[in-house]
């Protein structure tokens, strides 16, 4: 398939990497009740830390599919995240504090909101809907968890701004903005956000 020069749309030249940052506002009051406090290390698509979300996929193989008459779909994007627990008491100095199984967190639902660098940023309009779903991993008191969650839906390539992107040389590149939500083992809620690059375009599929 010949390949595309995009014109950008939004983050131009943006290198998007991902990034962490604790809940604010009303939700870090309720986080301050939990001794616990989650941490993401990495936030990724594949070994990437940005997706390029294809909004139409060609494909040539198996008939009726054929180089000249390729049958067209849309899939769901997946992104993994590495998420760790530190304690908000550090401890002493010689004395550091360290989490037990009270301490665990299980993560059970997260937020995606789409943003873009230009300041268009209208659901449905100049970026994807926010969305909510569901995702369980439990953060042990020592090590990391790492959890796959779908970070674009198929419904969403459906849609305006997305599907005006399929045939189209443009891309539309955002910032993923990702919040887990979860429980301490004593009911404590607790909150993490992190951030990912993700670019929409048509690009060309792999023979």
């Amino acid at each position: 398939m010949t390949a595309k020069f995009p014109k950008f749309v939004g983050l131009l030249g943006a290198v998007a990497t991902s990034a962490v940052m604790a809940g604010c506002g009303s939700a870090f009051v309720r986080d301050s009740r939990s001794p616990s406090q989650l941490v993401i290390n990495a936030l990724q698509a594949g070994d990437n830390s940005t997706l390029l979300s294809d909004v139409i996929r060609r494909a040539t193989t198996p008939a009726p599919c054929s180089p000249a008459s390729p049958c067209f779909s849309t899939f769901n994007d997946m992104a993994t995240a590495e998420v760790e627990i530190l304690l908000r008491d550090p401890g002493a100095p010689g004395a550091p504090s360290s989490p037990t199984a009270i301490n665990q967190v299980t993560i059970t639902r997260y937020r995606v909101k789409f943003r873009r660098a230009d300041g268009h940023n209208i659901p449905g309009v100049d970026v994807p809907y926010d969305f909510d779903s569901a995702v369980t991993a439990t953060v042990p008191p020592s090590g990391t968890a790492e959890f796959a969650f779908q970070i674009v839906r198929h419904s969403a390539k459906e849609e305006a701004p997305l599907a005006s992107l399929r045939f189209s040389g443009d891309i539309i590149s955002t910032i993923a903005e990702v919040t887990f939500y979860g429980r301490d083992q004593a009911g404590n809620d607790v909150s993490v956000t992190g951030y990912m690059g993700v670019d929409f375009g048509d690009f060309a599929d792999e023979d």
